[in-house]
This record gives C-alpha cells, structure tokens and sequence, in this order.
C-alpha cells in the first residue's frame, strides 16, 4: 500500500490562517490599534500643546489684555526713543537716561499680568520691550575683561560726611591702584588723606576738594575751570614708563531732584561742557578722566564727553558697575573714561564710609 507523502499531508492552514489573520487585522486596523498611544506618546506634542494651540486659535486671548499690551507697547518706544525727549519741563530726559537700564525690570509686572490674565496680545507686545533693552543693555551682561594690563586706575567720591576717613585711605592704598583719583575732600580729612596715602602713593595733587595719588611722578598741574568753586577739577601729567598719560580728576555738580521742579542739572550739565572743552583741547594722546560726574554715559549732557572718550565699564567691565548710593547702587555716576590707551578690565571696590562704591580699571598701552 502507497505510503502518504508527508508533504502531503502537512496541514499548513493554520500559519496561512494566521497570516491571512494578520493581514486582515492591518486591514481593518484592529492590531494597530494598542500601538497608536505609544506613537502617540513618542512624536505628536503633549496634550497642552493642543490645548494652548486651539486657544489661540480663538479670538478671545487675543482681545484680553489690550491695555497691557499698550502699556509694553509704549515702554518698548520709551526706550528706543529715549534720545528724542526733549529737554523741557522738569528735565525728564535726564531722568529716564540716568535710570533707563531700570526700565527693563517693568517687563516683569507686565509679563505677570500677561500670563494672568491669558492674553496673547500682551505676551506678543512684550516682545518689542525685551529687544529695545538687549539691544542697548545686552552687552553689559557678559564678562568682558582681559588680563594683560599695565596700569591700574582707581576712583572715589570719599563723601564729606565719611565718618572713617582713615579707614577708607587704607582701603583704598590695599587696593593696588598705580593713581588715585579722590573727590569731596573736606579741609578737615586732607591731612588724613595724605598721611595714610603717603607710604603707599609719594607723589600727590589736590585742587580745592579734588586730588590725584600717585606712585609715578607727576607733572604740569593745574586747575580745570569747570564754573565751580572752591575747584572741583585738575588736569595732571603722569610720567609711565610708556610715555606721558594726560589724566583729569573732576567732581560735577550734584543733580537735585525736586517733586515739583523735577531734576535740576543746569550747573552739573555746564561742568560736563567746560570739561569736554579742555579735553577736546588737550594735546596728549592718551587721557583718563576719572571723577564723580553726577550722571551716567546714556545721558545726553555728556555726549561731548563720550563722543572722545571710552568708557572702561562698557568696553572692559562685568555687568552694570553701578556706584551709588553704596548701600543699594542703582546707578554708575562714578565714572572712568579714556582715550588712547586699552581697558582691560573694570570693577567695584570694596564699600567704605562713603555714600559712593569705590571703582577701578585696568588699563594697557
């Protein structure tokens, strides 16, 4: 009797039915259908992003909110427009250029009540704020120092009312400083001043409440006319082992602020004039102003000034610098500003007795 083939009697229906099966399900989409949550959960957004976008897809996120959006609005021109104020009544423009970095902090009440109050609008018109402050205060938030200098300089109102003259001269001798500019130098704290900076700087200047410590000599000395007496202002020679270095020490009228008048600068802006004039006449080719300017380089009054000189802060320092008032600095009125030489680096010293912070700045030939 013929003996089956087993080929032929192998049954390969059940793997045909299962793949018949399989393919089937593709079809119909039933064995797909454990998988999709997990392809959901590896590529499509979460399921906030649907919300929100479906949200904003709305028209009532974009209709909440318009007067914050006004409001970022106009403090994004406020800040881009700051040169174009005029200078009328109550001195406004000083005011808004002395504080203007501030200005970027009023985002954040404006960003809070965005988010609160769901606007689109809001958020959308915050974006105009942000750019205008990055664009004029970015580049102070980033470390721009360098080592390599050859000159240490070192400013400080050391304030009439300073109850520790002593201690702040010998802070300020600690602080490796080659030249010492000093302002509001009462006659009782001179001969404190000097005895206490001797060992350290041989070489001095002073003009009325003004003066220069030195550890190289000094030469061709004399007052700066600035419309203020007793004198607030000197121009000295300093002899470095690079050349001679033209350096003014000046303390500008004080800036009042009245509810009523608003900011008073007239005698502060005529000093920065008279100080920018011996400047713009000074021979040498390399000059350091340093002194208590009583305003800040965004402000318009000391455009003649900074159209000659660098300020050390802006090319060489870490964030702001701000030097008064000490104890909560929200402004730089102490200023350090060159013209022929290369700042390397700019910083705040230490808090003395003062209302001002002291500050300081390498500088390289």
């Amino acid at each position: 009797m013929t003996q089956p083939d087993p080929e032929d009697t192998a049954a390969p229906t059940a793997p045909a039915a299962t793949a018949e099966s399989a393919d089937t399900a593709d079809d119909t989409g039933t064995a797909d259908a454990p998988a999709r949550p997990a392809a959901r959960r590896r590529g499509a957004p979460p399921a906030v992003l649907h919300r929100a976008a479906r949200a904003l897809r709305s028209p009532a996120p974009w209709r909440r909110g318009l007067v914050l959006a006004a409001l970022a609005l106009l403090l994004g021109l406020l800040m881009a427009l700051h040169a174009r104020i005029p200078d009328g009544t109550m001195n406004l423009r000083s005011l808004v250029e002395t504080f203007l970095p501030w200005f970027g902090v009023l985002v954040l009440p404006l960003l809070a009540g965005a988010l609160w109050r769901r606007s689109a609008t809001a958020v959308v018109a915050l974006v105009l704020p942000v750019t205008v402050w990055l664009s004029l205060f970015g580049g102070l938030l980033t470390d721009k120092s360098r080592p390599g200098s050859d000159l240490t300089v070192a400013t400080h109102n050391v304030g009439a009312a300073n109850p520790d003259p002593a201690g702040t001269a010998r802070g300020l001798a600690a602080s490796g400083a080659d030249l010492l500019a000093l302002q509001e130098i009462t006659d009782a704290a001179r001969p404190v001043y000097e005895a206490e900076l001797a060992e350290t700087y041989p070489y001095r200047t002073t003009q009325g409440t003004v003066g220069l410590w030195s550890k190289l000599p000094l030469s061709d000395t004399r007052a700066v006319d600035i419309a203020m007496h007793p004198s607030r202002a000197l121009r000295t020679t300093v002899a470095t082992g690079r050349g001679p270095l033209a350096v003014y020490v000046a303390h500008l009228g004080s800036v009042r602020v009245n509810p009523r008048a608003g900011m008073s600068t007239a005698q502060r802006d005529a000093g920065a004039r008279a100080l920018a004039a011996a400047v713009a006449a000074e021979p040498a080719a390399r000059v350091v102003v340093l002194g208590d300017l009583n305003g800040t380089v965004d402000d318009r009054a000391f455009d003649a000034l900074t159209d000659r000189l660098r300020s050390v802060q802006e090319e060489a320092g870490n964030g702001f610098g701000f030097s008064w008032p000490a104890d909560f600095p929200v402004a730089r009125i102490d200023q350090i500003l060159v013209r022929g030489v290369e700042p390397r680096s700019a910083w705040s010293l230490p808090a003395t007795g003062s209302d001002h912070l002291p500050v300081a700045a390498g500088l390289a030939w």
